[in-house]
């Protein structure tokens, strides 16, 4: 019998049928890890598949990532391309919802505090790894999905506007403060909100220029994203961001997340063994790391998606990231020297 959830099944009976060989189902549990999409561990008779429910239903991007997948593992990076049904398909739209079948990859997630210097140095040469072969297998074919073309949009790499996130406070300070029954999660968002604002004031002077080029980038890498077997790295998993942006600043957002400790300060030993790897496999010079240390700054100087979601949607899953994510905003201003140094050395 097929052992589920409280949530409803996805229609795996019309969906393994498109599929030569793929067994009977025997049990479909959620993955709770992820925060955009929805996936199951779908275990058949034949074997383990993870079952991905694309909840934006964009079959043509979401078909151009498999495509990008496939050629990625003919070049060595580790992926795990969708499951080709019978008629040479790896999307499944089934009552206007789209599905991918994927292998089920055996490994776990692990981030900076648990990784060697010398798995941070390989850390950085895959995601290296990852730009170099992204801009061999798209080359000029493919656009971002805008029309645009890597390094050709500037104007779409602007940088946020402090007075917009002064409007952006003050709206979200009024929802906390409306907020009944306020715990400890609203208190410390009220007190980050001011120290922000205080922040922005003082450093509104240092608003990047917009980035001047963009390559492919995987548009998410971190963590949960990310599955080691052992001691390697086996598979990087969700590609749903794929698109054109400035590369370094994606090897600057990741180092943010892989290497953040709980408090909200970085490991920047391990980021310069990261970063150095990194630089090394794309061939950037230190000035553009440089670069892209000052824009992600600013970047999480103005960013409060996680209030958004809670206040504005009340979508409370991002909740726990908040405390690291918000102090990691107010010691990376501290520290911004000590940062671009360990980037850009």
């Amino acid at each position: 019998m097929l052992r589920s959830f409280a949530t409803a099944v996805p229609p795996l009976g019309a969906l393994l049928r498109r599929y030569d060989g793929p067994g009977e189902p025997l049990s479909c549990e959620p993955v709770t890890l992820g925060l955009l999409n929805r996936g199951y561990r779908l275990s058949t008779t034949e074997g383990a598949y993870f079952l991905k429910h694309h909840l934006d239903g964009d079959h043509r991007a979401i078909a151009r990532q498999h495509r990008v997948t496939q050629r990625l593992q003919s070049l060595g990076v580790p992926v795990a391309p969708p499951v080709t049904d019978a008629h040479g398909e790896t999307v499944a739209v089934i009552g206007g919802d789209c599905y991918a079948l994927h292998p089920w990859i055996d490994g776990r997630h692990r981030d900076g505090a648990h990784l060697s210097t010398l798995q941070c140095r390989r850390l950085g040469g895959l995601l290296g790894l990852v730009h170099t072969c992204l801009e061999q297998v798209m080359g000029r074919t493919e656009g971002d999905g805008n029309g645009r073309e890597p390094g050709a949009g500037a104007a779409g790499y602007a940088s946020a506007d402090p007075e917009d996130t002064f409007t952006l406070i003050d709206e979200l300070l009024a929802l906390v403060r409306a907020t009944r029954d306020r715990d400890s999660f609203d208190l410390l968002a009220e007190h980050r909100l001011l120290e922000r604002r205080t922040l922005l004031e003082l450093h509104a002077d240092s608003r990047p220029p917009p980035a001047v080029a963009g390559g492919w980038v995987h548009g998410d890498f971190h963590p949960l994203n990310l599955l080691y077997r052992g001691a390697e790295p086996a598979a990087i998993v969700d590609w749903d961001r794929l698109g054109v942006q400035p590369r370094a600043e994606e090897a600057v957002r990741a180092a943010a997340i892989f290497f953040v400790r709980p408090e909200g300060a970085l490991e920047l030993t391990k980021v310069r063994t990261y970063a150095r790897a990194y630089r090394n496999a794309v061939g950037a010079d230190t000035s553009e790391l440089a670069a892209a240390v000052h824009r992600v700054w600013w970047e999480r100087l103005n960013d409060f998606w996680i209030l958004r979601w809670r206040y504005q949607l009340n979508d409370r899953r991002a909740d726990p990231q908040f405390a690291a994510v918000s102090a990691l905003a107010v010691w990376w201003t501290r520290e911004y020297e000590a940062v671009r140094e360990a980037f850009a050395s």
